[in-house]
């Protein structure tokens, strides 16, 4: 009994088992790393393709903020019919969904002048709907807090035209606050926030519901 006690004291037979258990974890996490990293990557890649859809969308649909469009600029400064309308002449509109209600402001240290209606309105709130709801086709994970439409000047544009579109502004759109869940920290229910994704094209005609 005592030399059978003796040769599997000394066995070692097991050790592989033993330094399989004990490099398990490293493993594992080294896998979930990798998964992570194209996960990002694919996070990344949904980001950008989103914002650039929701440009698109944006710059051929209503505008969010409508007095952008249909200010006409006459009497602005000076400004006469037919005369170029300045970056000068507006600030920079930025348009929000953080709850239920969409709204659109100057940005602080823009100035809008008075009359240039920012207030969405039905058709704003539906032109901010149908351009988060093309970005989700592409990013399912966005809430409407996630997306941002920005109008900023850009010196195109005449006072007083005919057509009614007295401007062509940058239309800018953002992805912000968005977050990154990696596997390796599920269990510990920790996110660390991505960069703002943005994409900006001119306005072209800036009404109608539907883009093709």
């Amino acid at each position: 009994m005592s030399a059978l006690l003796t040769r599997l004291w000394h066995s070692r037979n097991g050790g592989p088992a033993a330094e399989f258990t004990l490099i398990l974890p490293v493993l594992t996490l080294f896998l979930l790393g990798m998964i992570d990293v194209g996960r990002l990557m694919w996070t990344w890649n949904q980001a950008e393709k989103a914002t650039q859809a929701g440009a698109r969308w944006a710059v051929v649909t209503n505008l969010v903020a409508p007095g952008i469009g249909t200010f006409d600029f006459v009497g602005q400064s000076g400004m006469t019919q037919g005369d170029i309308v300045p970056a000068s002449a507006y600030g920079i509109v930025d348009c929000t969904q953080p709850a239920s209600t969409v709204t659109c402001s100057c940005r602080s240290g823009s100035t809008c002048p008075g009359g240039m209606s920012l207030t969405p309105g039905t058709t704003g709130a539906a032109a901010f709907a149908a351009i988060y709801q093309r970005m989700r086709t592409i990013m399912p994970q966005l809430t409407t807090a996630n997306v941002k439409v920005s109008y900023v000047p850009s010196g195109l544009g005449f006072a007083g035209d005919p057509s009614g579109s007295n401007v062509a502004p940058i239309v800018t759109v953002q992805i912000q606050n968005a977050t990154f869940t990696p596997l390796v920290l599920t269990l510990f229910r920790t996110s660390f926030a991505l960069p703002n994704f943005t994409s900006s094209l001119t306005l072209e005609d800036g009404a109608g519901t539907y883009a093709n």
